[in-house]
């Protein structure tokens, strides 16, 4: 009894009464004579000693039939079919039949008998001593007081489909049969009052095993919850063992001459004598002494502690239905035991701080997280309450997840309780369930312990332990002075922003800050050396400016063993080397060296590389005091300037911002602005310079002759030869009139009327011999026109006889039909219409008449181009000369082809009308 007082009691089932629905409050009365009962399926099944099955519904509706014409020794429900098996007596004498029942199906208003077939074995005696029916309906064991057991295999409800055989043979009765299923092995537990063994029934032949040398008594064995591990409870006088198919398990000391075991969700339930009988009473036999008391024990085994137990008269036996355990007793009265909720069963542990048998119930129970999270906090606010802390903290760490964090952490932030606290802070980044404040909380922890071991241990901790925010992690490390700490998290968890941080703001390790962001991939490489360019230019100028010339070229990592980056080496990654210029401010020499680089490495460098290295070139030219070098300089600069890219007006504000003349005049030409180009000589009173500007330049744009010649004119010094040489070239190719030339020299008080005298005179000769040139040309149009006039009146008043006689095509002698036209031409018939376009012109003629009619034409659609008349005079330099041809093309006056003579009317035979036209004469005879 040593063992067994050992374990706790406690009342988790309340007993009450069954009381009778009809009688006014009563107690329920079973019906007398009860010889086996079985529940399931929805009701209890009793058989009593007349042979009638009774059926008890939860509503305590009693229902019967004859089953057997003497009585009922055995049944067995099963549990997930509507099949009852039952053995009793319909004759006297040792001859019990099996009858299985379909309670479905109703024959003549009982259940349906699907199949009866005789117990015996053989042609032996013997009675049935126990009984169990698989729940496939495809085996069924029948135990005998002989030792023997009788399997019947296949469909048991049927006698075609199944046969029966004798699968053990001994001495001893067998007391208690059960069918185990594994997945798709099927095992059967035979127990003796000396031995317990296990057949294989899933294996041909049935193989046996023999587990214990001692058994137990009839109705003393069970088997647990249907599973995997299920396992055969045989209750012995001294102990109760459990066994698995092929050894033996735990066992259990429980004292106390057993009479019934049974095994219902989890728990044992064991019926003793609370007194030891000195003679063991027969085989079989339920009869007690009257003063003997019968004490019902419900056992706990996983949690080792004993539901309930009391003392009850004569119990028949313990059916588990409805949720309950109902007790049957002799006297006719039925008991329920009601177990208690969770809950309650659990208040009743809290009382007496039972927490471990709390959580291990609670566990049991199948009770949800969040029951289990309140037994662990209560728990460990006993242990806290107690002075164990240690203890409290793991009760509490078992919360996470459920309990908020700052309900623990609030108990532990004394400086005597940092340990816990820490201890806590871990187990809740382990579970990934932290947050920032936490985090911080914990590192903080760590630095005042001064624990370098475990702070190490936390932040090389792989990602798969411990869960946390790097960052937060980064900047508490970094507050408390753990750099390396805070650089080894950066690095690890690719934290590249507060790695450089830290290496630069830090540990000033410019190198390796330098090295680090060489490794990264381009996005990031770009992005860092904007953002800490100038710092690593300041420290590191040499090593920054060779990353930068990689980054703005064709940018790859280096690749070293600790680089983790995957590189793309199909894609160019180039940066803008325009942007990274402002890096360079105070680095003049690296700046050039790395636009050098850029303008040689580039095709098309951005413009801001461009006109930056020009500045620098224009810098450098202004300052240098060595011809040669600046000569050199100019050279570099100069061809700078040549290139492509050159953006006119940048290049030409800086070369005017440090007096680079070369440059000036070189953009001045390349961009055609050669008045500019005149002007910058006149500023720098460069005359020889200026005359060579007009020589130059004088035939793209003549005007600089005129401005050259006012600007000689505005000075007071003597410059006679250069106005000379001035008027020399506007005179030879008539760019002023004479009256503005000696307008322009009149505010020069140097020039005399020698300067401009042989100019005068050359040009007043050449004017004179130009109007000799035009009388003459007047009067040799007059006599052509008064020719013409002379022949357009002959036409009108005489005849015109045609005397030619060769044809004017072919040149030979003519001959009818002949063509003959007014301007004295003759053809052959067949020559004049080969070679004629039309009929009413002459094909000599034709050509020149056709260039007279299109110039007639052009000038007749020039004259309405007012648009184009307005352009030409804004554009011209002469814009006299413009307004002149415009009159001579009849802009301003309508043209006249055909002209009168004064007081006369126009007729057609006007010479301009003869012109446009000929007269075809066709002369068809024979001569």
């Amino acid at each position: 009894m040593a063992a067994f007082l050992q374990w706790r009691r406690f009342v988790f089932f309340d007993k009450e009464p069954v009381k009778d629905p009809g009688e006014n409050g009563k107690n329920f009365a079973l019906p007398s004579g009860i010889s086996a009962c079985d529940s399931g399926r929805g009701h209890i099944v009793l058989g009593d000693m007349d042979g009638q099955i009774c059926f008890l519904t939860r509503s305590l509706q009693l229902t019967s039939f004859q089953a057997y014409k003497l009585r009922v020794t055995h049944l067995y429900q099963l549990k997930q079919h509507s099949i009852l098996v039952s053995v009793g007596q319909d004759e006297h004498g040792i001859n019990p039949l099996v009858k299985v029942w379909n309670t479905d199906k109703r024959d003549s208003g009982s259940p349906l008998c699907t199949r009866i077939f005789p117990a015996i074995p053989g042609n032996k005696p013997t009675e049935v001593s126990c009984l169990s029916v698989h729940e496939n309906l495809n085996f069924m064991a029948i135990g005998f007081t002989d030792g023997s057991v009788v399997l019947t295999k296949g469909d048991i409800t049927r006698d075609r489909h199944s046969k029966t055989l004798t699968l053990h043979e001994g001495n001893c009765p067998v007391t208690g049969l059960a069918f185990r299923q594994a997945g798709k092995v099927t095992h059967l537990f035979v127990a003796t009052l000396e031995k317990v063994q296990c057949y294989t029934l899933s294996v041909k032949e049935y193989p046996r095993l023999e587990l214990d040398t001692h058994g137990c008594a009839l109705r003393c064995s069970a088997l647990t919850d249907p599973s995997q591990d299920s396992q055969f409870i045989v209750a012995g006088d001294d102990c109760v063992y459990l066994y698995q198919p092929d050894e033996r398990g735990p066992c259990f000391a429980f004292d106390g001459h057993k009479i019934l075991a049974h095994w219902h969700r989890g728990y044992l339930l064991l019926l003793t004598r609370d007194t030891k009988s000195p003679n063991k009473p027969d085989f079989g036999s339920r009869e007690t002494s009257p003063t003997e008391k019968q004490i019902l024990t419900i056992y706990d085994l996983d949690n080792k502690f004993i539901a309930y137990s009391a003392a009850f008269d004569d119990i028949i036996d313990v059916l588990a239905e409805w949720g309950s355990f109902y007790i049957l007793t002799r006297d006719g009265n039925m008991f329920m035991l009601q177990e208690k909720d969770t809950q309650t069963k659990l208040e009743m542990l809290f009382k007496k701080n039972l927490f471990v048998m709390a959580i291990n119930l609670a566990k049991s129970q199948h009770l949800d997280n969040d029951g289990l999270s309140e037994i662990f906090r209560q728990y460990g606010d006993h242990l806290y309450i107690k002075g164990d802390h240690d203890g409290a903290i793991q009760q509490y760490i078992r919360t996470i997840g459920k309990l908020e964090p700052s309900y623990v952490i609030r108990k532990f932030l004394d400086a005597q309780r940092i340990h816990n606290l820490t201890a806590y802070l871990q187990a809740l980044h382990r579970q990934c369930l932290a947050n920032a404040d936490h985090t911080t909380l914990l590192l903080n922890c760590y630095t005042k312990l001064k624990d370098s071991s475990k702070l190490e241990e936390f932040i090389k901790s792989s990602e798969s332990e411990v869960h946390f925010d790097v960052e937060i992690a980064i900047k508490v490390l970094r507050q408390a002075g753990y750099h390396s700490h805070a650089v080894f998290l950066a690095d690890k968890h690719l934290h590249h922003e507060w790695y450089l941080k830290i290496q630069l703001e830090d540990l000033k390790n410019y190198q390796e800050a330098l090295r680090y962001i060489g490794r990264l991939p381009f996005e990031q490489a770009e992005t860092n050396m904007k953002r800490y360019g100038k710092t690593l230019m300041h420290h590191v100028p040499e090593s920054t400016t060779v990353l930068l010339k990689r980054l703005c070229t064709d940018y790859q990592p280096s690749r070293d063993p600790t680089d983790r980056d995957s590189l793309d080496r199909t894609v160019l990654n180039k940066a803008n080397s325009e942007e990274f210029i402002p890096i360079f401010a105070n680095n003049p020499r690296e700046l050039r060296a790395f636009l050098e680089h850029m303008i040689e490495e580039e095709q098309s460098p951005p413009q801001g590389v461009y006109d930056t290295l020009l500045e620098l070139r224009l810098q450098d030219w202004a300052h240098e005091q060595d011809p040669e070098r600046k000569k050199g300089l100019q050279e570099a600069a100069l061809l700078l300037l040549r290139r492509e890219n050159t953006v006119f007006d940048k290049a030409l504000v800086l070369c005017q911002m440090h007096n680079f003349k070369e440059g000036v005049l070189y953009l001045y030409e390349k961009g055609k602005l050669y008045q500019q180009i005149m002007h910058y000589h006149m500023q720098n009173e460069e005359y020889s310079k200026v005359v060579e500007a007009c020589k130059t330049y004088g035939d793209k744009e003549v005007c600089l002759w005129e401005q050259a010649l006012g600007y000689f004119a505005r000075k007071e010094e003597d410059c006679k030869a250069y106005i000379s040489e001035v008027l020399q070239h506007i005179d030879q190719n008539n760019l002023m009139p004479p009256l503005l030339v000696v307008q322009t020299l009149a505010h020069n008080s140097t020039a005399t009327l020698s300067v401009i005298k042989d100019y005068l005179i050359n040009k007043l000769q050449r004017e004179s011999q130009q109007i000799e040139e035009d009388e003459r040309k007047i009067r040799q149009y007059r006599e052509e026109t008064a020719h013409l006039r002379s022949e357009i009146q002959e036409l009108r008043t005489s005849a015109k006889i045609f005397q030619k006689t060769k044809c004017s095509m072919c040149n030979s002698p003519l001959e009818l039909p002949s063509v003959h036209f007014l301007c004295g031409h003759s053809f052959h018939q067949h020559c004049f219409e080969s070679y004629a376009e039309s009929e009413a012109e002459c094909p000599t003629c034709t050509p020149e008449n056709r260039k007279v009619l299109d110039m007639l034409r052009a000038q007749d659609q020039k004259r309405d181009l007012h648009d184009h008349f307005n352009r030409q005079l804004r554009s011209s330099n002469d814009g006299f000369s413009v307004v002149a041809d415009y009159f001579g093309r009849g802009v301003f006056n309508k043209l006249t082809l055909i002209t009168d003579p004064p007081g006369g009317k126009a007729g057609p035979g006007s010479l301009e009308a003869d012109l446009q036209r000929d007269l075809l004469i066709h002369t068809k005879r024979n001569v």
